[in-house]
């Protein structure tokens, strides 16, 4: 067995079961891409077993703790079993469910989502791309399914060495499916929407969003970086009057549309803007239009801390000129999926925003990933989505 040895002091983390090995942190040792390592302090102390990832800043990721355990395909089969067992204990209103969530399942770089007969799943770390079939059959297995499709083709890949990899590992069947989460129904592509397909993450957001709609009889809602128009059909079915949506894909405005169609909406309730969000927010200051509801749910700006100065500024900026659009009593979902802004920065910079906007408001509730995408006691950065709830004064 291959074996790296940490620089003194760089144990530290580890005894604490973080996951992650950085290559700085790496004294001497060495193996091939995804290959199993034995992990020691500098005294020659065991940490761990990992994955070794020769092209990443991340070198090796943890796969267990324990001396005793085998990296074998006993390993992925019960490490896949656990994680999917665990979901059956959460209250998840959706056919579409995150059944394996990397580092927070014990299982890095390894996504899997299943959407109603069908898993698509995302190999982004060496560990996992080593071990790929064993895992495809372990999940076929501990879900008795037929179906998984690959949607290797995140930017991590690139990091690892790795190319891009899609399409079906298992089976085949349709593409586009039908989502059915809470009340509602949404079309989704596997091999062209985001991430696996769509943002099940938000799946929970959605369903207090249109609880809000539902309760507080919105006229008016914004939602900006719409995608596909989950937040838009889930306000129309809580009651909204009108959603106006906006973002600069023309095709995802297209099925966000078609998705508004499907819940039996009249297409005069919405209207679908493809255009620059920040340059829509000041045109419609400028036209003096306002909201009872705006949603602010845009890409990742800051993927790592290096880029958190630079997003911090456009976050503000978006959650300002939102601000000045909003009624007073009206109601801010704003959110940050970037893992280099922390939930209490996010909170810093919405309060600037409404500062510079003269603008103050009441915190309703503090909003995260849907629980299939969980945080665990040592993995925080397994929390990347974080959302604020603001009420106007």
């Amino acid at each position: 067995m291959k074996s790296i040895r940490l620089r003194p002091g760089k144990e530290r983390s580890l005894l604490r079961q973080h996951p992650w090995i950085f290559e700085s942190a790496i004294a001497k040792g060495g193996a091939d891409a995804g290959e199993t390592v034995r992990v020691e302090s500098a005294e020659g102390q065991f940490l761990g077993w990992a994955a070794f990832s020769p092209s990443s800043k991340i070198r090796a990721r943890v796969w267990s703790f324990d001396e005793a355990q085998r990296i074998d395909a006993s390993f992925f089969i019960a490490a896949c079993a656990i994680a999917i067992r665990a979901r059956g204990r959460f209250d998840i209103q959706s056919n579409g469910v995150r059944l394996v969530h990397g580092e927070s399942d014990g299982l890095p770089g390894l996504i899997v989502d299943r959407y109603d007969d069908t898993l698509v799943a995302q190999f982004t770390s060496a560990g996992v791309e080593r071990w790929k079939d064993v895992i495809a059959e372990a999940l076929l297995a501990a879900t008795g399914l037929t179906q998984l499709y690959e949607r290797s083709d995140a930017s991590s890949r690139a990091l690892e060495g790795l190319p891009e990899a899609t399409g079906w590992l298992r089976g085949a069947g349709a593409v586009d499916l039908l989502l059915q989460e809470h009340s509602w129904q949404l079309q989704v592509n596997i091999a062209e929407g985001h991430k696996t397909g769509f943002y099940l993450d938000q799946r929970d957001s959605r369903k207090r969003f249109f609880d809000y709609a539902r309760r507080l009889q919105f006229e008016r809602v914004l939602n900006c970086y719409c995608y596909t128009g989950g937040f838009t059909v889930a306000a129309l079915k809580g009651g909204a009057s009108h959603v106006t949506s906006i973002d600069s894909s023309g095709p995802a405005l297209a099925k966000a549309a078609a998705n508004v169609a499907l819940n039996g909406f009249a297409p005069e309730r919405a209207t679908f803007m493809d255009a620059d969000v920040n340059a829509s927010l000041r045109q419609l200051i400028e036209q003096g239009r306002t909201f009872d509801a705006i949603v602010l749910d845009p890409p990742k700006f800051a993927p790592t801390v290096a880029h958190a100065d630079r997003a911090a500024r456009a976050y503000k900026d978006i959650n300002r000129l939102a601000f000045k659009l909003l009624e007073p009593g009206g109601v801010l979902f704003t959110y940050s999926c970037s893992g280099g802004i922390s939930a209490d920065l996010f909170h810093k910079i919405v309060a600037s925003a409404g500062c510079d906007a003269g603008v103050d408001g009441y915190i309703h509730e503090r909003m995260g990933g849907a629980p299939d995408h969980p945080m665990t006691i040592h993995f925080p950065e397994g929390e990347y989505l974080k959302g604020l709830v603001v009420m106007r004064k």
